[in-house]
C-alpha cells in the first residue's frame, strides 16, 4: 500500500502542476474562434438585448411570461442580425476573457443607449 502511494503522489503532483501552468496561459494567446462576431455587430446586438430586457422587466409580466417573452424577442434580434445563439454566445465568452475588449465595447454600447435616449428625448 505505502508503495501505491509512492507511485501515485507524484503523477498526481505532476498532473496538478501541469493543469496549473495551462491554466496560467494569457489570454492574449488563445486565437479567437472562428467565426467571431466583429465589435460593431456586437455592439448592435448587445445594445439591442439590453433595451430588450428593460422593456420585458417594465412589462410586469409573470416571470414565466417575462422568460418566455425575453427568448422569443432575443430570437428575433438573433435573426434580424443573421446570427444564432452559438455565436454570439461563442463571441461573447471570448471577448469576456479579453477584459479591455469587453470594457471597450460595453463603453461604445453605453454610448449608442445615451444616443439613443437622446433622440427619443427630442421627438418629445
Amino acid at each position: 500500500m505505502k508503495h501505491l502511494l509512492f507511485r501515485v503522489y507524484p503523477l498526481t503532483l505532476s498532473l496538478l502542476f501541469a493543469g496549473l501552468l495551462l491554466g496560467c496561459q494569457r489570454s492574449d494567446d488563445v486565437p479567437p474562434p472562428q467565426p467571431l462576431m466583429p465589435r460593431v455587430q456586437m455592439v448592435s446586438v448587445l445594445a439591442d438585448l439590453h433595451l430588450l430586457e428593460a422593456r420585458v422587466e417594465s412589462s410586469r409580466l409573470s416571470t414565466d411570461s417575462a422568460r418566455a417573452l425575453y427568448l422569443q424577442q432575443q430570437k428575433a434580434i438573433f435573426w434580424r442580425y443573421e446570427i444564432s445563439d452559438s455565436l454570439f454566445h461563442q463571441s461573447y465568452r471570448y471577448y469576456a476573457t479579453h477584459g479591455k475588449d469587453l470594457d471597450d465595447i460595453y463603453g461604445v454600447v453605453l454610448d449608442t443607449l445615451s444616443m439613443r435616449q437622446m433622440k427619443l428625448g427630442e421627438k418629445k
